[in-house]
């Protein structure tokens, strides 16, 4: 049994070899995706290309939340777990993770971190969750300081297609109506946990510049700071964001990847999430 162990939610675009450490277990705890009478398992092997083209030749599909036993199963395998989830305003894997914590024997040594966004936020929380954790820190002063530092987290996306989050209650009719125009390509935040829209700019350039733009305007020096780019089939696009984030802000590090299943579901092709 190791002293540590972190699991995520596949909202985090993680998979199960993103964490080898000999101190800290790791595992990513999947979500599903429904189309028609067909569940497609958010795990390393998921095609998301082949959901895709399924969900889009489909007039039925829908998310869900893993159940508390995916949670509680692991347990054993630390003395204390960390887990951390995809936000509770638009999902119902961090009250499942609750619910496994208090089903477990020593809920005392299981901390639940709903992360308030997804994707990069998540992997942030994740990596400053083993810093902590080699810093030698207690369990409850790790706890303490995870929460400051997820307080402290940034989330912007653009999506060129709002469908599933419209259809399934993420987002109201009308701003999905406003983002689908052909025109006005808005820039939308998580805020307290819920999606908004930010700005509606003109193009999909000048998209991309206002974001950099907003993101400078958060701090003067971003030195001690990594910033990720998931993307959904979108890797140009990125390089895009990635080329001029280098040139206006001093990020440590750069990161892009590529969404899994459940992001790629909500941000559909050519979807963008940027998390600082």
């Amino acid at each position: 049994m190791k002293e540590y162990q972190i699991l995520v939610d596949s909202a985090s675009d993680l998979k199960n070899d993103y964490l080898t450490d000999d101190q800290i277990a790791f595992k990513v705890i999947p979500l599903t995706i429904n189309v028609n009478d067909k569940e497609y398992v958010d795990n390393d092997d998921l095609d998301c290309q082949v959901m895709l083209e399924d969900m889009h030749s489909s007039k039925k599909n829908s998310s869900a939340c893993p159940a508390p036993e995916s949670f509680l199963q692991e347990f054993d395998n630390a003395k204390y777990t960390f887990i951390v989830t995809i936000t509770s305003k638009l999902s119902g894997c961090y009250n499942s993770a609750c619910v496994a914590k208090n089903s477990y024997k020593n809920p005392e040594n299981i901390f639940v971190i709903d992360s308030k966004q997804c994707s990069g936020t998540e992997i942030l929380l994740v990596e400053k969750l083993v810093q902590l954790i080699k810093g030698g820190l207690s369990f409850e002063k790790i706890q303490e300081e995870i929460i400051k530092y997820r307080d402290g987290r940034s989330l912007y996306f653009i999506l060129q297609k709002f469908d599933n989050l419209v259809n399934n209650g993420r987002m109201s009719r009308i701003a999905g109506l406003i983002a689908s125009t052909l025109v006005i390509r808005p820039i939308c935040i998580a805020h307290e946990g819920e999606i908004k829209m930010a700005k509606k700019i003109i193009g999909l350039k000048n998209c991309f510049t206002k974001l950099v733009q907003m993101i400078k305007e958060k701090a003067k020096d971003f030195s001690k700071d990594k910033i990720i780019i998931t993307h959904c089939f979108a890797e140009n696009e990125a390089n895009i964001i990635k080329e001029d984030l280098e040139k206006n802000c001093n990020f440590k590090e750069i990161q892009i990847m590529p969404m899994r299943g459940l992001c790629s579901y909500y941000a559909l092709e050519k979807g963008l999430i940027i998390c600082h």
